[in-house]
């Protein structure tokens, strides 16, 4: 991955555990989890320009970042700004509002990226909005606490420094 500079995403498929909910539990769970192995370990010690998303908003992260913080603190690790932050990315694939708020409080915004989901984990209509759950667009365009420029970034100009690949090959086509 480091010598194609590719990217991935960890992203979990199915459970086949009932008493897990799939996209309730299960998905959720693993996206923290990824992020907790990321910080006890030092990956990017020996790859530096390895890149993981972590998909959901990165799970229960941003909600306990504060023990995230404290964790790697007590494990002797650098902050996670320097430990993580160089390497790992979130999208925003949370649902609602004050999630979208959360995330873009918490995560600095050079670590967020757009996502929106086709089959999404609620594909159903929000009674209190009457939007798609999944409509993940407008809650970034909601989002009071980040600028036009962050909101650049979140939409564009983020995925383009992940998937430089991508970027290259737009570039190269004149966009």
């Amino acid at each position: 991955m480091v010598e194609y500079d590719l990217p991935a995403m960890v992203h979990v498929s199915t459970s086949c555990n009932p008493c897990f909910h799939t996209t309730g539990a299960h998905y959720l769970n693993a996206d923290t989890t990824a992020f907790m192995q990321l910080l006890e370990g030092n990956l990017f010690k020996d790859f530096p320009t390895l890149k993981f998303l972590i998909p959901h908003g990165g799970g229960a992260a941003p909600y306990h970042w504060g023990r995230f913080r404290g964790l790697a603190d007590m494990m002797k690790k650098p902050s996670l700004n320097d430990h993580l932050l160089n390497n790992v990315f979130f999208d925003t694939c949370v649902y609602h509002q004050p999630g979208i708020d959360l995330l873009t409080t918490v995560i600095p915004v050079k670590n967020i990226l757009f996502a929106s989901e086709m089959i999404g984990a609620v594909r159903g209509i929000d009674p209190y909005t009457g939007h798609y759950f999944d409509d993940t667009k407008r809650y970034v365009d909601s989002a009071k606490n980040i600028s036009a420029d962050d909101r650049h970034a979140i939409f564009e100009g983020n995925a383009r420094r992940v998937f430089s690949r991508l970027d290259t090959a737009l570039k190269a086509k004149g966009k």
